[in-house]
C-alpha cells in the first residue's frame, strides 16, 4: 500500500466525524431558535398528536442519519454524496427541534405505542394492533418503513454500485413511511410550528423521492 493510501483512510475518517459533530451542533442549534417567539402558546398535552409525531418522527430520522452517514463515507457517486449529506443534516435539524418542542412543552421523549396517535385519523391511521394490543415497536418500525436490523447490517457491508442501489431503495421506502405520518399531524394537529414542519417534511421527502428514482434510473438499479 502506497503512502498515499495509508494517509487517505484517516482523512476520510476525519471528514466524517467533522461531518457529524457539524450535524449535532446544527441539531441543537435549531431546535433552541424553534423556540424563540413561542412562550404564552397552550402547550401540546402528553397524547397530543405533536407529542406522538415529535417523537416517532425522532425515531425516524435517527435512522435515515444513520444511512445517510452510512452512504455518504463510502460513496463514489458525487450526486449521491451531495444528496446523503443534505438528507443527515437537515433531518438532524428536524430532530433537535421536535427534541426541543418537547423538552418546552414538559412532556417526555417517549411515552405511549409508536404510531398510535395517528389512528385519530381515519386516512392515515396505521392500521395494525389496537388500543389493548397496540403495535410493537418492530411492526411499528416496519409500518413506518424503516429498515430492518439486517437491511442496515447488509449496507454496512456493501460497496460501490450495490451500497448504492441498496441505500437509495431503502431511503426511498423510509421517505414513503413519513409523508403518512406528516399528513396525519396536518389533519390532527393545531401546534403552528409542529404544522409547518409537517409540510417541510411531506414536500420535502416527496422530493427527495423524485430525485432518489432518477439517481436509480441513472445507476442501473434494479429490484
Amino acid at each position: 500500500m502506497t503512502d498515499e493510501a495509508r494517509s487517505g483512510a484517516p482523512r476520510g475518517w476525519v471528514i466524517v466525524a467533522v461531518a457529524l459533530v457539524l450535524i449535532a451542533a446544527l441539531a441543537f442549534a435549531v431546535g433552541r431558535f424553534s423556540t424563540f417567539g413561542s412562550q404564552g402558546a397552550v402547550s401540546p398535552g402528553p397524547n397530543s398528536p405533536e407529542a406522538g409525531f415529535s417523537r416517532d418522527m425522532q425515531v425516524h430520522h435517527a435512522q435515515a442519519i444513520q444511512m445517510a452517514m452510512e452512504i455518504y463515507r463510502k460513496t463514489d457517486d458525487e450526486e449521491l454524496r451531495v444528496l446523503s449529506y443534505d438528507i443527515a443534516t437537515g433531518q438532524a435539524g428536524q430532530r433537535g427541534e421536535m427534541y426541543d418542542w418537547l423538552v418546552q412543552w414538559g412532556l417526555a421523549q417517549s411515552g405511549g405505542p409508536m404510531m398510535q396517535w395517528m389512528d385519530a385519523s381515519p386516512e392515515h391511521a396505521h392500521g395494525g394492533g389496537t388500543a389493548a394490543e397496540p403495535m410493537t415497536d418492530d411492526e411499528a418500525h416496519a409500518a413506518m418503513g424503516m429498515a430492518s436490523a439486517d437491511e442496515i447490517a447488509a449496507l454496512e457491508a456493501a460497496t460501490g454500485q450495490e451500497a448504492d442501489c441498496l441505500f437509495l431503495a431503502l431511503m426511498i421506502r423510509h421517505h414513503q413511511g413519513a409523508i403518512p405520518m406528516a399528513d396525519a399531524l396536518l389533519e390532527l394537529g393545531s401546534d403552528a410550528r409542529a404544522l409547518q414542519m409537517a409540510e417541510s417534511i411531506a414536500a420535502g421527502q416527496t422530493s427527495e423521492i423524485a430525485a432518489m428514482q432518477a439517481m436509480q434510473a441513472r445507476l442501473g438499479c434494479t429490484g
